[in-house]
């Protein structure tokens, strides 16, 4: 790299930024601009984990996405040189493999992330991938994406898995979120702002002063900046996605505006939001909640420039269908889910064992926790906690340790044994509520359940009574004697360990001595159905 280039490639704190979200530092080396690209992540996944086309139709894609629960890579989408993919974060393996962890462990590696202190890298457009081909004028058109349609219904094509970055004029702070485009020409496009989030705070700000809103759209990116943008925390949202990455974000300047955006992305779409309102029907569309959303006015976004990487792979994201499990936006939004809910929790309760949102009801309704009580009252600690943590999970269920959560099977059991309505079941009324939640029937606030699962907390040193102890198949780990006459003399015995006591690999000749026994020397049953001499 030339000396220019090095000097311009610099660690740096962005202007009005907080000094903890940044850490300046004067080394010049570029960071590797391809270990976090979704070209390489797609690399990595073996063809049990993704299906390769070399070809479909545009009209085609929606189908074979919904059909998959592989990602898909298509080589040439409506005979179009620029691959597609999508469903790259349609499973929860696939977003373990992107953070290097197991999926149980993939919440706790997330939140552990959370922790990082960001580091930034500003990359001269000459040595940024994301910038080798600039789009502008009439070039920079939309509709020669491979976009297509992905449901029914839908009012046009959307681009689908786009990140979005925008600044706030007061704070100096980037916000970075996950929202859809409706294609509606060449250079335009609807972007949905109905429901309530910082940008459609900012949007409205600007607006009401006359002013256009700045904006600029990732699409084409690792599995871990998708989890970046949907998370919730207060700041300068950009840190976020160095901060999961656990490694410093390479950012460059756009070509028609001064936004910093990744520069590692495989193509960034630049532009504007106009300052004329909500005045632009946009929609119907198949939302995450498995549903469609209905027509809705939303502010217009104009195309500036399009860049791109020479060997660019565009981007789709899997949304709503009949395969909810399988869609990237469930598996995102559930693990968010996830990882707010153990932020949550960590204040109000102490031995959390475990977190899982089922993402077939699109990540984000119902909630189970495996905790640990220490004291009576700790289930119910947490399901408060989480009804105030997160307005859009409706229904918590809170299980001992020894309860899988990720076990539909098991969770329907400890329902089915563990829990008394009249007794277990905590409801808050008049909460804040998800507008696109059809059970609401208009709404503004809606009701959350709590599912008390948890079996009566033990005193210290006892052991729970057999009827709520769970059967398993016999372990032989009992005590070794000379004889079954030797072990029942040391103390009662569970058949189990008369088996054990003599290495028996039968049991039937205990039995039959038992018989035997019994009437030359009384025997006993004690009330869990040790036996014992008289």
């Amino acid at each position: 790299m030339g000396g220019a280039a090095t000097a311009a490639a610099r660690r740096s704190s962005f202007p009005n930024q907080p000094p903890e979200t940044a850490v300046p530092s004067p080394s010049p080396a570029l960071p590797d601009l391809d270990a976090f690209r979704l070209r390489r992540f797609l690399e990595s996944l073996d063809e049990g984990a993704l299906l390769r086309e070399p070809e479909a139709a545009l009209r085609d894609v929606a189908a074979i996405l919904e059909r998959s629960p592989k990602a898909v890579l298509i080589e040439r989408p409506g005979g179009a040189d620029t691959p597609l993919c999508g469903n790259a974060a349609g499973s929860r393996e696939r977003l373990a493999l992107a953070f290097g962890t197991t999926p149980a462990e993939l919440p706790a590696e997330v939140t552990r992330r959370l922790r990082n202190r960001p580091e930034f890298v500003e990359i001269p457009a000459s040595r940024a991938p994301v910038q080798q081909i600039v789009l502008q004028g009439d070039d920079c058109d939309l509709t020669r994406l491979p976009v297509h349609l992905q449901h029914g219904l839908d009012g046009a094509p959307y681009i689908s898995a786009s990140i979005d970055f925008t600044r706030d004029p007061d704070t100096g702070w980037t916000n970075v979120g996950v929202r859809r485009l409706m294609l509606r020409g060449r250079r335009t496009a609807g972007i949905d702002l109905v429901a309530p989030s910082d940008l459609r705070a900012l949007y409205l700000k600007q607006a009401g002063r006359g002013q256009r809103v700045p904006i600029a759209f990732a699409v084409g990116s690792n599995p871990i900046d998708h989890i970046a943008a949907t998370m919730r925390i207060p700041g300068d949202e950009l840190g976020l996605l160095s901060s999961l990455r656990a490694a410093p974000l390479p950012v460059v300047k756009c070509v028609t505006n001064d936004l910093l955006v990744p520069a590692d992305a495989e193509f960034i779409i630049e532009g504007y939001l106009d300052e004329a309102g909500h005045v632009e029907p946009e929609g119907p569309y198949g939302e995450f909640l498995g549903y469609y959303g209905v027509v809705k006015k939303n502010p217009l976004f104009h195309v500036t420039a399009i860049t791109r990487r020479r060997d660019a792979v565009f981007q789709t994201a899997t949304i709503s269908g009949p395969n909810m499990a399988w869609t990237d936006t469930a598996q995102l939004n559930a693990l968010r889910t996830e990882v707010m809910i153990w932020r949550a929790l960590e204040t109000a309760v102490r031995e959390v064992r475990g977190v899982f949102a089922a993402p077939a009801n699109g990540g984000m309704f119902n909630v189970r926790i495996a905790l640990q009580q220490r004291v009576p009252g700790e289930a119910r600690n947490a399901i408060a906690a989480v009804f105030g943590s997160l307005s859009n999970v409706k229904h918590v269920f809170v299980v001992d340790p020894d309860i899988d959560i990720f076990s539909d099977a098991q969770m329907d059991w400890a329902l089915g044994t563990r829990f008394q309505a009249d007794r277990d079941l905590v409801i808050q009324t008049g909460m804040r509520a998800m507008p696109l939640d059809p059970s609401l029937n208009g709404a503004r606030t809606g009701a959350k359940a709590g599912f008390d699962l948890t079996l009566p907390l033990l005193a210290p040193g006892t052991q729970r009574p057999l009827e709520y102890r769970v059967p398993a198949a016999p372990r032989y780990e009992g005590a070794r004697f000379a004889s079954l006459e030797e072990a029942l003399e040391d103390g009662p015995k569970y058949f189990e360990e008369l088996m054990a006591a003599t290495g028996s690999d039968d049991g039937r000749e205990i039995v039959r001595w038992l018989e035997d026994t019994a009437g030359k020397r009384p025997l006993a049953r004690d009330e869990e159905g040790r036996y014992h001499f008289r």
